[in-house]
């Protein structure tokens, strides 16, 4: 089979398969098996993650039925022990036994909770890759990043006489809501790396066009937020009621009110808020998912100090309990331009690539690689994430969403050849 073939092959059955955040067990297990018989070095799940820097993990009862879930469905049995708990890190390593510098790529695995479009013109209904796990979806490109990863260790270990150094190949659970690269980062799996690469596919970046080094993540805080009151008749004792919905009403406007930094942009959303049970109950509990973001770490820390003095408000004037849970963070941080130089030079000599862009500074979200980036750099090393272009069948995190599968082997080549170039 041709790598082309293998690519999209493994792409397809990852988009057929999507796994949540820290629930990546049968994607894991593939992509460990295929990295062991490539004979690459692996470290697997508590090993590469730092358990309480977990954000967001699934309730137990949802981790163990998952389990069953990736069993009938082609997980690796031989894997599972170490991904069954919602670990689902991976570190694959490759040595050359020659001199040179320790390189990482870094590529996520999970997907969204989304449920996917059933239109017969959606291509992964026509040609039977649509998901099977109603209500998630890989609708942002993640089954493709896992695929070029696997790609990319497939060339490394084909071509190991073009090599120098250690190569270590990243696979990280949870980017969505910015959850598990920092439980990674914590256990020290870049601690040693003189040269780190993010990357992502699409992102507006068109087709047959490479962005070296995007700066534009927000740094970021997902907040989960409960107020808790006491029940009582809204129409003969209201007055012994303490009401959480009014509670969380009040802090949500209040949220959505905060005053902006002079610092750089800032985001503010609520995006849920669940409460009372019926028309004549003052409501005792209420819940909020909301969500901060700033220009840089310090606007971010700002918005969120702003969120967690008007919780604690809200709750005193209606008299209730609060907690407020962080499920999920990521910081700004900039890219090394030296590299991302290297990573340009690279894509502008493969025949795919028509246009690159050295920096893009243009609004890209959050993505908690961003702890890689600053563990990496803090110890003197350089580290950049790139975008590769490619068609995009609708937006990101949207239920249409596909790819262009002709980006694939592209990507593959570019970071191969960066890979034998860095010294």
């Amino acid at each position: 089979m041709t790598l082309t073939k293998q690519l999209i092959e493994w792409r397809r059955d990852f988009h057929r398969h999507p796994e949540q955040g820290f629930l990546e067990m049968r994607t894991a297990s593939i992509v460990a098996n295929t990295l062991e018989q490539l004979g690459f070095s692996l470290e697997l799940g508590k090993s590469v993650m730092k358990e309480d820097e977990c954000m967001g993990k699934p309730s137990t009862e949802t981790t163990a039925n998952h389990v069953k879930w990736a069993q009938e469905h082609g997980a690796i049995e031989k894997y599972l022990p170490y991904f069954q708990d919602g670990y689902t890190g991976i570190v694959a390593t490759l040595d050359t036994n020659r001199p040179g510098p320790t390189i990482a790529f870094r590529f996520d695995m999970d997907a969204l909770p989304i449920l996917e479009s059933n239109e017969p013109d959606h291509i992964p209904t026509k040609l039977a890759f649509r998901s099977i796990a109603e209500g998630s979806m890989h609708a942002c490109g993640h089954d493709a990043h896992t695929t070029i990863g696997l790609g990319l260790a497939t060339l490394l270990a084909k071509k190991q006489d073009q090599l120098n150094g250690v190569i270590k190949l990243i696979f990280q659970p949870a980017e969505e809501g910015t959850r598990g690269a920092k439980a990674m980062a914590r256990a020290g799996v870049v601690d040693d790396v003189d040269y780190f690469i993010a990357s992502h596919i699409g992102t507006g970046v068109p087709q047959h066009h490479f962005v070296a080094a995007n700066n534009g993540f927000l740094a970021t805080s997902k907040l989960n937020i409960g107020f808790s009151g006491k029940s009582s008749h809204a129409g003969s004792e209201p007055e012994k009621g303490k009401n959480a919905l009014l509670a969380a009403a009040s802090a949500a406007l209040n949220m959505h009110a905060i005053c902006r930094h002079s610092g750089g942009d800032s985001r503010i959303n609520v995006g849920e808020l669940h409460a009372g049970s019926g028309r004549n109950i003052i409501a005792n509990s209420a819940t909020i998912v909301a969500e901060t973001r700033g220009e840089t770490s310090e606007v971010n820390d700002y918005m969120k100090e702003q969120v967690e003095n008007i919780i604690a408000g809200a709750a005193r004037m209606y008299d209730t309990a609060y907690s407020i849970e962080l499920a999920g963070e990521a910081i700004s941080c900039k890219c090394s331009e030296d590299l991302a130089k290297k990573l340009a030079e690279t894509a502008e000599q493969h025949p795919f690539i028509e246009q690159v862009t050295l920096v893009s500074e243009d609004n890209a979200g959050s993505e908690d690689a961003t702890y890689f980036l600053e563990a990496v750099q803090k110890r003197g090393g350089q580290a950049t994430y790139c975008i590769f272009g490619t068609d995009l069948a609708a937006g990101h995190h949207h239920e249409q969403f596909d790819i262009n599968e002709d980006t694939l082997l592209p990507a593959v080549e570019i970071l191969f050849t960066i890979a034998c170039d860095l010294d």
